[in-house]
């Protein structure tokens, strides 16, 4: 199944989809731009939230599972569970941390290898997504939703 990404230039044409609520039109997006990357990234066998794990981990090197799931912006409990078949398949390892304590992450050699696999693959999808949605408006997006990233670290706190 190719996903198209549909060409509007009348606001009427989206008006009827439009939310009012943010997160549930991130959350959509989010959704249909996962299954994009997904569906790129199904000839290596891994999926998107994979590759990113992945990826993070080469880009800064070994990292405690902790310091991994802050980086990804995930609880401590879901990353566990994000990281058993990357470690099931060989492609992470989780070895002693720094002060002994804790464990460190690093990609195998067989990581590796994945990774530079599914390069090319993430490239396409990163194309196609650019090609739809336009090479500047994605660099817009991108840059609006860091900021919306740094902006809530920011101010998270416990709902009362």
């Amino acid at each position: 199944m190719r996903f198209y990404w549909p060409v509007m230039t009348d606001v009427a044409e989206i008006t009827p989809r439009v939310t009012v609520c943010n997160c549930q039109a991130v959350r959509q997006a989010a959704r249909h731009v996962t299954q994009l990357y997904d569906r790129h990234m199904a000839p290596v066998g891994l999926r998107i939230t994979q590759y990113s794990l992945m990826m993070t981990l080469s880009r800064l090197g070994p990292l405690s599972i902790n310091a991994l799931a802050d980086h990804m912006v995930m609880d401590r409990t879901t990353m566990g569970r994000a990281l058993r078949p990357l470690q099931r398949d060989g492609l992470i390892a989780i070895g002693r941390g720094k002060d002994g304590r804790t464990r460190a992450l690093s990609l195998t050699p067989a990581g590796k290898l994945k990774l530079d696999a599914a390069m090319p693959l993430w490239r396409a999808a990163q194309a196609e997504f650019e090609a739809a949605f336009g090479t500047d408006e994605s660099a817009d997006f991108r840059a609006t939703l860091a900021k919306a990233a740094v902006l809530f670290r920011q101010v998270e706190s416990p709902v009362p």
